[in-house]
């Protein structure tokens, strides 16, 4: 009893710490302390900064070149793989000339966030105006690190947007008194992600500044996309980042308690120098966003010209309303598209956790005359790739309702794909040897994602024709010593695991270690999970951006999105997303063969348990998961509505690829009990 009653006392003066705050006074005096110690020096004193030279910058004068008030031009680029995504920010921020403003939900202390960190910095001492707004609950890990940039030179300006408790960092106990004090402020977060380079060219899209988000993590990387948009739109940008950046809940880091405290009793401290986990990957990043010719051919080359190009956004407004549906811009508007849609709806999302709003909308989708409905193409996470089993599980919950009543057709990406987008040499994970000489003309990073991770050079090590099963017992001991090495059911446990993965779910942030890591694996190697938001409506409209279409963005997040309404872009985009639903790719959602008897009881059961919020113990699953089998009478993968799908398709398990244990115990506990926290997720 005592050591409780000692805990509670240590857990309360945590808490109530949290509470004390720096007067107004303090926080002018830590204010002008960094005012003082900002640098002032610029290293160039040409009126364009000493910007390099970026074809990707062209493109945004040739755009307003081509364009009049009647008739804008843009261009538009799709970055899908990781490595060229983190390839054109660099290149975009050392072609600025005036201005960069930098918007985004997670910024890392890790290579690929430091990495543009150390840019920004550069382009502030050469004479550019930077500014840099994350919001604090994924914010930069470091009080130290906020002080330093807070003082870093008089063109670089941090802000956090919405602190909880007036904290750039917070603590577990702080966490659970603000959950207390204050849930709806803490679930409002800055979702919306903008790098916009001289009000000309935009970066929107999915990713954060993290290694996971540009394939140079060595155990878990996101499969996203981002898009390059260069044109007038940027206008519209600049001006909804202004929106953000004015607002009251934006705050200047220096002055908030923590950071401010350290100022008051350290002063600026000196920003490190970088210490790369991997020096060489990013020295070659950095050259090769100095080499023109190489932008020009692995970028601007995509580029596709477009007309109109609208970017919704939701203002700092949806969190001061009473209703945020009615400050939902960009919910309402994604909504608006998919009820205009006559033939397809192409979606992709992470998490299919679908609001109360977006269930009534495909459900009246799917009640239209045959004729009339749009068929419903959804790609989204399996159990085994996604990094938020919680929502995975509440997804797992619903399958019969998207399934049967919204007509979806849902196909889950793989942990391992055979043909993703993804740079698995740039994630520095330490491969086998893969029988390759100096003579070869066969070049490793070109390598699959699954032939890498397992060892393949020609022959299979685990067999992609039965990816449900384990490997074989006889494994070389090489390829032993890379299982061990990354098996995740040993990495759970092992110091070296640097850190849970930042999750976008804010208000499980601060959950248990085990809910912020993807479910353990029956085979090791470098995980793919999904995190691309994008739709495509009836092959002539292409929307990129930031929105999960799930109850988060619709009640508590700012979302953003850019919208193309140009079918050679659409296509381009649809391309894309079809590409990840390929059976190398994803498995496909399909009703289970109905049970030989008392199938309508079943069915009937099974409905019932599904519409209770909790106690949804019922074990006989509506869907379960297939993977297609080629062959001559199968040429081509196959809808689950058409009649030969069956023929063609075999049942490999609701979660295919995971590692039975307590991970899948604990999916099915939370769609029995976890329904309550739909609107959070």
């Amino acid at each position: 009893m005592r050591a409780i009653v000692r805990i509670g006392v240590a857990v309360l003066s945590l808490a109530l710490g949290a509470c004390a705050s720096l007067s107004g006074a303090q926080r002018d005096r830590a204010t002008e302390t960094v005012v003082q110690a900002r640098s002032t020096q610029v290293d160039c004193t040409r009126m364009d900064a000493c910007a390099q030279r970026s074809p990707l910058r062209d493109l945004a004068a040739r755009a307003f070149a081509q364009s009049t008030p009647e008739a804008p031009v843009h261009y538009a680029l799709i970055l899908d793989r990781g490595p060229d995504a983190l390839l054109a920010r660099v290149n975009l921020i050392r072609s600025a000339t005036t201005a960069i403003d930098l918007q985004t939900y997670i910024f890392d202390e890790d290579d690929a966030g430091r990495l543009v960190l150390d840019e920004l910095l550069a382009a502030a001492r050469r004479g550019v105006r930077v500014r840099v707004l994350i919001d604090q609950l994924a914010a930069l890990k470091h009080v130290e690190t906020l002080a330093a940039l807070a003082g870093a030179h008089v063109n670089f300006e941090l802000k956090l947007y919405s602190p909880v408790l007036g904290r750039a960092q917070i603590s577990y106990p702080q966490y659970a008194l603000a959950a207390a004090c204050c849930w709806r402020t803490l679930n409002q977060r800055m979702h919306t992600k903008l790098l916009l380079v001289d009000g000309a060219v935009g970066i929107t899209g999915g990713r954060n500044y993290q290694d996971d988000y540009y394939d140079w993590d060595d155990e878990y990387n996101f499969r996203d996309r981002d898009l390059l948009v260069a044109g007038p739109v940027a206008h519209v940008m600049r001006d909804d980042f202004a929106l953000f950046w004015n607002d009251r809940r934006s705050t200047p880091v220096e002055r908030l308690d923590d950071v401010g405290g350290w100022l008051l009793t350290a002063g600026v401290p000196a920003l490190p120098p970088a210490h790369f986990e991997r020096p060489q990957r990013a020295q070659a990043m950095l050259r090769d966003a100095a080499d023109s010719a190489l932008i020009e051919q692995r970028l601007v080359s995509q580029a596709i010209r477009v007309g109109h190009v609208r970017y919704i956004s939701d203002t700092p407004e949806k969190h001061q309303a009473v209703n945020a549906d009615q400050q939902a811009v960009a919910s309402g508007s994604l909504r608006s598209l998919i009820e205009s849609a006559r033939e397809e709806v192409v979606l992709q999302t992470p998490y299919l956790v679908l609001s109360d709003a977006a269930q009534d909308m495909f459900r009246q989708l799917h009640e239209r005359p045959f004729d009339e409905r749009p068929k419903i193409i959804v790609s989204t996470n399996s159990l085994a790739a996604t990094d938020a089993f919680i929502a995975y599980a509440l997804s797992y919950k619903y399958k019969r309702r998207y399934l049967r009543e919204f007509g979806f057709n849902i196909f889950e990406y793989k942990p391992f794909p055979e043909d993703a987008p993804i740079d698995i040499a740039a994630t520095g994970a330490e491969l086998p040897d893969l029988g390759f000489d100096e003579d070869s003309a066969a070049d490793p990073a070109s390598l699959s994602a699954s032939r890498a991770l397992k060892g393949e050079s020609g022959g299979t090590v685990a067999s992609a024709a039965s990816p449900s099963q384990p490997p074989p017992q006889d494994l070389s001991q090489t390829h032993r010593e890379l299982r061990e090495r990354y098996d995740r059911r040993s990495a759970l446990e092992r110091d070296q695991y640097r850190r849970a993965l930042s999750r976008e779910y804010s208000a499980l942030r601060y959950s248990s270690r085990g809910a912020n890591q993807p479910v353990p694996l029956q085979r090791a190697g470098v995980r793919i999970g999904l995190h691309a938001k994008s739709m495509v409506i009836d092959g002539r409209i292409g929307v990129v951006g930031t929105h999960n279409f799930d109850p988060r963005g619709d009640h508590y997040n700012t979302e953003s999105a850019v919208v193309i309404e140009d079918r050679p872009f659409a296509q381009a985009l649809r391309a894309s997303i079809h590409r990840d639903i390929t059976p190398a790719n994803s498995w496909v959602i399909a009703r289970r063969d109905k049970p030989p008897v008392f199938s309508g009881l079943n069915y009937s059961i099974g409905k019932m348990f599904e519409a209770m919020p909790v106690l949804d113990l019922w074990p006989m699953r509506y869907a379960t998961s297939y993977e297609f089998v080629p062959g001559p009478d199968c040429p081509q993968p196959l809808l689950p509505s058409n009649p030969d799908f069956r023929a063609c398709y075999q049942p490999v398990g609701d979660f295919p690829e995971v590692s039975t244990g307590l991970k899948g115990i604990t999916t099915r506990i939370f769609t029995a009990f976890g329904a309550g926290l739909a609107p959070i997720l």
